[in-house]
């Protein structure tokens, strides 16, 4: 027998952020959940608690940086009206530095990072889901990616305390799970999950609004 969980029946659940967020979903349908974490979290949060009738929707577009999720903020955020908010960026805001020659330091990404978080908390009291980015060490740009992103995990594990925010320590999960299974069975190319590395994530999720999955 479950416990009751911390969403409450009828509430707005969104997924927002980059491409792991994304996992395919089809953009010309609002309702479509893609095939990743989201997707999973979502399917199965209704399949235990159908009675509360939670709507959950995914805007997680591949690519996606925090500035880009600033411009659309207001019409895949704020006019949902989410009363959970689930956000996970911050792997392209790292890359762009290796691949583009574009970085953003930790000062930008936190202050944009924070400053859309708190429009939703101060319009809707939205409770707050932060995933922090993760890269696995595939080859010699993924290593040399931890130094631009382990100073950005720890300011955005500050930033989720200090706002009080639920937080997923992906990193560190996928760290550990490398050791049961190897990299390529979570995340082939370091970044993009497999199914598998899509559950563990979800997982990671339901446990942290309350749902327990034995």
């Amino acid at each position: 027998m479950n416990n009751a969980p911390l969403i409450q029946k009828g509430q707005n659940v969104l997924f927002i952020g980059d491409s792991i967020v994304d996992a395919g979903r089809k953009y010309e349908d609002p309702a479509s959940l893609g095939s990743g974490f989201a997707f999973m979290a979502a399917g199965l949060f209704g399949s235990l608690y159908p009675e509360l009738d939670v709507k959950f929707h995914n805007r997680g577009i591949g690519g996606h940086r925090v500035v880009d999720l600033a411009a659309r903020w207001q019409q895949d955020c704020l006019d949902l009206k989410p009363d959970w908010l689930t956000v996970m960026v911050g792997i392209n805001d790292v890359m762009r530095r290796y691949d583009q020659n574009k970085p953003t330091s930790v000062a930008q990404y936190i202050s944009g990072y924070r400053e859309l978080l708190l429009q939703a908390v101060d319009r809707f009291g939205s409770k707050l889901i932060i995933v922090e980015p993760y890269v696995l060490p595939t080859n010699e740009m993924r290593i040399q990616c931890r130094e631009d992103l382990d100073p950005k995990i720890h300011a955005l594990r500050n930033m989720a305390e200090e706002l009080g925010a639920l937080y997923i320590p992906t990193d560190g999960l996928f760290a550990a799970a490398r050791m049961k299974g190897g990299i390529s069975y979570w995340a082939p190319d370091g970044v993009h999950p497999t199914p598998a590395g899509h559950a563990l994530i979800a997982r990671a999720w339901l446990s942290s609004v309350g749902v327990n999955l034995g």
